[in-house]
């Protein structure tokens, strides 16, 4: 309780306590109330351009809301809204998918599959409140997602990330159902995460369209999302919580198998600053300070300042394919992580979790 006092917290995230605490509305809930004034049927240039417009609709109405100029129940939207237009444009996507960088091009709805693994349907894992996130984030509602965009060889959750035909499947009104009762029983969000929530985008938009309580909503990613997919989560996320794993491309394709990470990264980082509010996680990896720490905790401080709450987390340790790399068979060192937020203070980082 006592990081509802937090005075970095509540200032680097102070959009999310608002909508936490009841005083404002959450973004996907503002989306619903915005006109896409286009047809669903229409083609997909046509909603995009749409898609646009509302956005730019959407930003205006958030100030005014915010400033407490209209109540949000108060708002009357003649349909399409906002968001089912970004429902729609998702259940396109999936016909030859490109949510994530890889953009495999499979027809999810006709069974194909890419790296990641997922249908059209989704599948979870795991579900509950949890109690072991960034203190301002618990208790989290968090939906574990089977599958993932990543190959990460010393993956934690490689029971769930690499294989993801397991779990149950879910449809929207489902997770919309679940979020709701977890809400009412205390939770402080929604926290969707994986695995990676990445693949099961159409399915979250469609969640959120179907939900009608106010809860902050959490995207918990390793942030490899297309451009396109940065565009339909502009709007409806309340926080994301980024897993920044890399400094540089060659760890990422030796550890992650993901190609050109350093580009897609930082620039969906960027984007997602200036969407809505940031929790940047940075998971230490042993031998991994100059390569990786340094330049990620540089890079934050530089590009989307010293005041975003950044995790640094030391608990590494080696899970799944790790013993095939000699420098990921141990835990970080305690000198190892004091070098991290000795780097931390170096490049002006103000608001370390840790």
């Amino acid at each position: 309780m006592s990081v509802l006092k937090d005075e970095k917290a509540r200032k680097s995230l102070h959009r999310y306590f608002e909508v936490m605490e009841g005083k404002l509305p959450a973004r996907f809930l503002v989306c619903k109330r915005v006109s896409a004034k286009v047809q669903l049927s229409a083609n997909e240039e046509a909603l995009w351009r749409a898609h646009e417009r509302a956005l730019g609709e959407f930003r205006k109405l958030l100030d005014d809301v915010d400033a407490g100029k209209p109540q949000l129940d108060d708002l009357e939207c003649k349909p399409p809204s906002l968001l089912d237009i970004k429902v729609a444009l998702a259940r396109r996507i999936i016909k030859s998918c490109y949510f994530c960088e890889r953009r495999c091009g499979k027809n999810r709805t006709a069974g194909e599959v890419g790296v990641c693994g997922v249908g059209e349907r989704s599948r979870v894992s795991s579900e509950f409140i949890h109690t072991g996130e960034e203190p301002e984030l618990v208790p989290s509602y968090t939906i574990f997602f089977s599958g993932c965009t990543f190959k990460c060889q010393y993956c934690q959750n490689w029971d769930i990330s690499q294989h993801p035909d397991s779990g149950i499947e879910v449809t929207p009104a489902t997770l919309s159902s679940l979020v709701s009762s977890n809400r009412r029983e205390g939770a402080r969000n929604v926290n969707w995460v994986g695995g990676e929530p990445t693949p099961n985008l159409h399915n979250i938009l469609a969640a959120l369209n179907e939900c009608g309580v106010n809860v902050p909503s959490v995207w918990n990613s390793n942030m490899y999302m297309s451009m396109e997919a940065m565009k339909l989560l502009s709007g409806t996320q309340d926080v994301y919580l980024t897993d920044f794993k890399y400094g540089n491309d060659a760890c990422a394709l030796k550890y992650s198998k993901v190609p050109n990470y350093w580009e897609i990264v930082t620039r969906n980082h960027k984007l997602a600053f200036a969407d809505a509010e940031l929790i940047i996680r940075h998971l230490v990896l042993p031998t991994h300070i100059e390569c990786c720490t340094r330049p990620i905790l540089t890079w934050i401080a530089e590009n989307v300042g010293p005041m975003v709450r950044v995790n640094v987390m030391g608990q590494y340790r080696p899970e799944y394919k790790a013993q095939e790399f000699m420098e990921l068979r141990r835990h970080p060192t305690n000198e190892e992580m004091g070098e991290a937020f000795e780097i931390a203070r170096e490049v002006g980082l103000k608001n370390v979790i840790g």
